[in-house]
This record gives C-alpha cells, sequence and structure tokens, in this order.
C-alpha cells in the first residue's frame, strides 16, 4: 500500500515538519504503469523538441508560445487579463500595463531569467529560487522565516471552502534543510539516477510541500518544471505550454498534491504529471506547426499581391514575433524607415493580413491568423 511506503501527513491544520526527504522509494515510481506513461511522454517531448530545433527564428516561439504560458499559469493564481491587454502589454514593453497583464509579463520574464540563469552554468540552488520568486513578486523578501504561520486553505465557494487543506513545514531549520535536498536531488543525477521527467514531478511535489516563501510558490515551481526540463537538454528553449493542461485539470492537480501528503498515492500524481508532459508537448508542437504554415502561407500571399514590396521575409518574421506590431518595432531592428514601415503595415491591412488597432490613443497592428493561433 502506498501509505507504507511513504509517510503521510497526520494532521492537516499542523506543520508537517516531518516532510520525507527525497528521493521518494523506488516502488513508487517503477511500476508498470508509470513507465508505459513515462514512454509516451518522452516520446511526445522529443518530438517537440525535434521541431523546434530547427526553427531559424526562435523569436517565433520565445515571444508568443511563452507568453501564453505565463498568462495561463497566472490565471491558475486567479491572475486574468485579456490577450489583447496582455499582447499590448508585451507590444509596449511594460509601459502603461494594467496590473494582471504586468504580474503575467514578470511572470515571462522569471521563466526567462531562469533559464538564462542556469544557462551561465550555474546549478539548481536557493539563488535561483529565491530570484525567480523575486522577480514574480517584485519583492525583497527570501525564504519565509519560521514564525510566519501558513497555511493552505481550499479555494472555491463550496461548503469546504476556506478550510486548511495542508500546513507546510514551519521550523525555519526544516525548511531549509528540505530545500537543501531538494536541490541535492535535482542537480545529483549519480545518486539519484532517476528519469528526468520523472524528477521534474517529484520535485515540483516537494518544492510545493515545502512552500518556501510566503507567497508565488506555485508560479515559482510552475517556472522550475519548464527551466529543469531545459536544464536537463529535454528542451532547447522554455516554450512547453505545461500550465494549459494544468489549468485545464486543475481539480485534478490540486488532489494529486494532495493526495501525496495525506495517501502517499505517488502514483496519481506522477501520471498525472506525465500526462500533462505528453498533452502539451503534442500541442505545443502542434501550435509551433500551425505559426510556421501560417507564416509561410502569408510570405507567399503577400509577394503575390506586391512583388515590388522590400524585404518581405523580413517584414513577415517581425509580424510573427509577437501579435501586435508597431511601427517602432519595424524601425529599431532597422527593416524600414519609419514611412516605410507605416506605408507597408498599412498595406497589409488592405490584404487582411494584419487588423489596425487604436489603443489608449496609438496605433498598433494586429496579425489576425497569430492571435487566432494563439487563442485556440
Amino acid at each position: 500500500m502506498p501509505d507504507l511506503l511513504y509517510p503521510i501527513n497526520p494532521t492537516r491544520d499542523i506543520p508537517w515538519n516531518n516532510l520525507p526527504p527525497l528521493p521518494i522509494r523506488e516502488e513508487l515510481h517503477q511500476t508498470i504503469e508509470i513507465l508505459r506513461i513515462l514512454g509516451d511522454a518522452k516520446a511526445a517531448l522529443g518530438k517537440l523538441q525535434g521541431r523546434s530545433v530547427v526553427i531559424p527564428n526562435q523569436g517565433l516561439l520565445i515571444n508568443t508560445i511563452s507568453l501564453q504560458e505565463a498568462k495561463i499559469s497566472s490565471e491558475i493564481e486567479n491572475i486574468f487579463t485579456t490577450d489583447d491587454e496582455l499582447y499590448k502589454a508585451f507590444s509596449d514593453k511594460n509601459n502603461e500595463s494594467n496590473g494582471a497583464s504586468k504580474e503575467v509579463l514578470r511572470y515571462r520574464e522569471s521563466l526567462w531569467s531562469g533559464f538564462k540563469y542556469l544557462q551561465n552554468g550555474k546549478k539548481f540552488d536557493q539563488r535561483y529560487f529565491i530570484q525567480v520568486f523575486q522577480e514574480i513578486k517584485q519583492t525583497t523578501d527570501t525564504i519565509r522565516p519560521g514564525f510566519v504561520l501558513l497555511t493552505i486553505k481550499q479555494g472555491g465557494t463550496g461548503p469546504n471552502a476556506g478550510q486548511v487543506i495542508y500546513t507546510p513545514p514551519r521550523e525555519a531549520a526544516v525548511i531549509q534543510d528540505r530545500l537543501e535536498n531538494l536541490i541535492s536531488f535535482v542537480n545529483d543525477d549519480e545518486q539519484f539516477k532517476i528519469d528526468h521527467i520523472l524528477k521534474m514531478a517529484i520535485a515540483h511535489y516537494q518544492f510545493e510541500a515545502i512552500h518556501p516563501f510566503r507567497d508565488g510558490n506555485g508560479r515559482t515551481g510552475r517556472i522550475f518544471n519548464i527551466n529543469y526540463l531545459t536544464n536537463k537538454g529535454l528542451l532547447d528553449v522554455p516554450i512547453l505550454f505545461l500550465s494549459r493542461y494544468i489549468l485545464d485539470h486543475k481539480n485534478d492537480y490540486y488532489s494529486g498534491l494532495m493526495g501525496v501528503s495525506q495517501r502517499g498515492d505517488w502514483k496519481n500524481w506522477l501520471l498525472f504529471m506525465l500526462r500533462a508532459v505528453e498533452n502539451t508537448s503534442n500541442q505545443t508542437f502542434n501550435k509551433i506547426n500551425d505559426i510556421v504554415s501560417a507564416k509561410d502561407s502569408i510570405l507567399e500571399h503577400i509577394k503575390k499581391e506586391d512583388p515590388k514590396l522590400r524585404k518581405p521575409e523580413d517584414l513577415t518574421e517581425a509580424l510573427f514575433t509577437q501579435p501586435l506590431t508597431k511601427v517602432k518595432h519595424l524601425t529599431e531592428t532597422k527593416i524600414y524607415s519609419e514611412n516605410t514601415a507605416r506605408e507597408y503595415l498599412n498595406k497589409l491591412c488592405l490584404m487582411r493580413v494584419l487588423e489596425k488597432k487604436v489603443l489608449d490613443g496609438h496605433h498598433y497592428y494586429l496579425n489576425l491568423e497569430l492571435y487566432r493561433i494563439l487563442s485556440e
């Protein structure tokens, strides 16, 4: 029985200072069913990796897929913004954006900050987690002190709303010890020889169980998921749309976490995360194909409609690096002069490639096909 293999949290409203350190016992993750689903997840992730590396302009992925990942991950924490607001804020590089859009953009910046931190030869350490957390929350706070009476409560409006469902470790020494144990687990692939996708799922649970910060643990943990996959070479850039699956199965996500702490049910948690990787790898793969196909189709259309238009390839590439384009995006990258950029963007509106929008008194050009694909 799972509860014999893994000590559980006996009382939900008492701090779980006896949270078991990693690794978990092999019997909990080396089952026929888990290994079968793991094979499917690895195949799907490998297909996504193979597709993404052959795309010359990584900006097609960096500024589109990761922006949607940031939006969806923030929605899990009930931070909502519209696509229009988000794309405008991104186009303006954070200027004049509302609170929700700013929070989503901070998530995206944190995702890339963590990616670059690890790219520079560093391993996962406390500094990594603190940096990601601080950028998300725009704070100088660090690991929570022991006097913080943090509890996890049931959300929603149902009969159990507001009830304590989990209390993470509260002793400062325990928090530090378990966090260092987690860091050793994810870095040491010799001592802890577990498939990387399984290790990510195990580590994600452990991070959420430790809950090392006063707030922002969910978003920090989801950023860790993608940064871990890139750090281990399973993805070149952090483009997996993983939060989409978590949002679509939000109740299963939280019940999976609680299932481990309350019943030692690692099986259902690991299966959930493996299916999330498989499902979102396939979704992201299809979305990338749709974006590339739309770009090629529009480039062909532009050349046919106006053969005299200069640098159509550069123009099309620029239009697909973000949904909302401004004249200055084309001038700052030295593709066109200001007058030529404006003339060509307006021509593309007549071709029905773009739609001109006036937002807060400024002119933007919406890539209708990219907008449609990202919204699906």
